[in-house]
Parts: structure tokens; C-alpha cells; sequence
């Protein structure tokens, strides 16, 4: 029997993967028990609470989707964005260490979900996992400490996206499909450049993954890269969105100074994806192609 544990799994990505295990999508050899917490089940700011629980609970996998991911409302709550970004990783990757030392054991695999925020947007070369971080947000600077908390655990692997979207939860995908049903005319950015990540994907990704570490024993730490393959301005984004709706909302082009907003957004966020294609012998589908496949859902 392999455990896994999924945190955040009422989010747009725990609730993917969620549907991907009930769904028996990824077949496994060995018998799967997934155990998916949320903030209401299980609250990894308070680190006894994590700590108790791991000495009670064995898993061999924590997938850690929990995040803080409102950009803006974070440089003014600080505190709980670091808290859920940065300190709630610390005391997992705490709780999987001392279980590590209590029982020795390997410990569980941890697979940590971080953000294309912890650059600064100013390459013109989509980011290698190599590319020195500088993040610019409250947001990004959490996660980038909740990456180096998650990487102390020497089985640890960080999957940075981007622009994640999903039928569950809040995004700009469903947003804006709603908005086109409802208003004449939008107004949406076109000078902000990177990749729309479905989250059903990266969700297979991650199974992914740990079906190869179970199966092969294909399980190298680090930090990769994922999001769809493809580029595209969030006006295109929602250009195809509009056409997909068959709605006749007008979608009109702004500059990012025309919308101003508490946090500047990357200008340019799209990712190098070789490094988790060629380990994990993966092939990652165009943007559209997803957005397509949300469609069959939302429509």
C-alpha cells in the first residue's frame, strides 16, 4: 500500500488531482490510498498539530498545493501569505524529516507546487530552472521561501508553473468566460507575456511522476518547471476564451499601465520546460489544446 497525502485539496490543483484518483486515470501496480486535507482538516500552520499528525499517519508522498495565491491582497496581508506560502512548507518538510529520524526510513517524497512569481519578469528567454530568482511580490517572496524550506528535505521536488487555471476554484479562465456572457466589452492586458497551465495537467504531471518513483524508482529531487507549451498575452488569452464562449463581448487590448494594480505583474513569465520533459519522458500539451479540454466542462 502506498499513502498519499494531498494538501490543499480543495484548490483548483487538489481538486484535479482528486478527480484524476477517482477517475483511476493513472493506473498504478501498487494499491494507492490517497488522503486529501484541506485547511478545515488539517491546519499546517500550527506545527504540533503537523508534527502529531505525521507520527500518527505514515505516507510515502505529501503533495503540497495549499497556497496563498490572492497577488495583490498579499502586500497588505503579509503575515497570512507567508504563513500559508512559507511557514505551513517549513513544518511540513519538519514533520517529514523528524518522522524520517523517528522511524528510520526513507521518509516520504515530497512534491511542493511553487510560481513563475519568483522572477522578476525582465528575461526575454523563457526561464531555466538555472535563472537567478527575484521576486517583486509579497506573493513571489513567500513562495520563494516556501521553495527553500521544501528543498531542506533532501527528497523534495518543486514544480513551478504558471497562470494555472482549472473548472474548480477562481481564475482568469472561468472569470473571463463568465464576464463574456454577461458584459459588451472587456478590457485586458496585452503586454504581459507568459503561459496559461491547465491544472488537470500539471495534476497528471504530478502522478505522473510518482507512478515512475513507485514503478521505476524514477524519482529525482530538485526544482522543474511546468506549464502548457505555447505563449500567449493575457489578451489573447481572452480573445480565445471570448471565441470559445460564442459570446459577441468585444475584447479590447489595454496597456498594464492602463489597469494599474497594488503588485506590478512579470511582463514576461514564460517557462523553460526541457528539464521535466526530458527526466520525466513527458510530452506537454499546447495551451489552446487544453483550453479546449476545459471547454468540454465549463460550457
Amino acid at each position: 500500500m502506498i499513502n498519499i497525502l494531498v494538501t490543499g485539496a480543495n484548490g483548483q490543483l487538489g481538486s484535479e488531482l482528486k478527480r484524476i484518483s477517482e477517475d483511476n486515470i493513472i493506473q498504478f501496480e501498487k494499491t494507492i490510498n490517497f488522503v486529501f486535507t484541506d485547511i478545515d482538516t488539517l491546519n499546517m500552520s500550527d506545527s504540533t498539530l503537523i508534527h502529531n499528525f505525521f507520527q500518527e499517519h505514515t505516507f510515502d508522498y505529501v503533495i503540497n498545493c495549499a497556497a496563498y495565491t490572492n497577488v495583490d491582497l498579499a502586500e497588505t496581508d503579509k503575515e497570512n501569505a507567508y504563513n500559508v506560502n512559507a511557514t505551513c512548507v517549513k513544518n511540513i518538510a519538519e514533520a517529514i524529516n523528524n518522522q524520517k529520524l523517528s522511524t528510520e526510513q526513507a521518509g516520504a517524497k515530497f512534491i511542493h507546487i511553487s510560481t513563475d512569481y519568483v522572477f522578476d519578469g525582465s528575461s526575454n528567454i523563457p526561464y531555466t530552472e538555472e535563472m537567478l530568482t527575484n521576486p517583486k511580490s509579497v506573493y513571489g517572496s513567500s513562495k520563494l521561501d516556501g521553495e527553500k524550506f521544501a528543498l531542506e528535505n533532501d527528497n523534495s521536488i518543486v514544480i513551478r508553473t504558471s497562470w494555472l487555471y482549472s473548472s474548480y476554484g477562481k481564475n482568469f479562465a472561468k472569470t473571463i468566460h463568465k464576464l463574456c456572457q454577461e458584459r459588451e466589452s472587456l478590457n485586458v492586458i496585452f503586454d504581459q507575456i507568459g503561459t496559461p497551465t491547465y491544472a488537470y495537467d500539471l495534476a497528471l504531471v504530478i502522478l505522473q511522476i510518482v507512478k515512475q518513483s513507485i514503478n521505476e524508482n524514477n524519482f529525482i529531487p530538485g526544482v522543474y518547471h511546468f506549464s502548457n507549451e505555447g505563449v500567449c498575452s493575457w489578451y489573447d488569452f481572452a480573445k480565445i476564451i471570448a471565441n470559445n464562449t460564442n459570446s459577441e463581448c468585444e475584447i479590447n487590448p489595454i496597456e498594464s499601465k492602463d489597469y494599474p494594480t497594488p503588485v506590478k505583474r512579470p511582463f514576461y513569465s514564460v517557462l523553460n520546460k526541457s528539464k521535466i520533459k526530458s527526466t520525466y519522458n513527458i510530452k506537454i500539451p499546447h495551451w489552446q489544446d487544453s483550453l479546449n479540454e476545459f471547454f468540454k466542462i465549463v460550457s
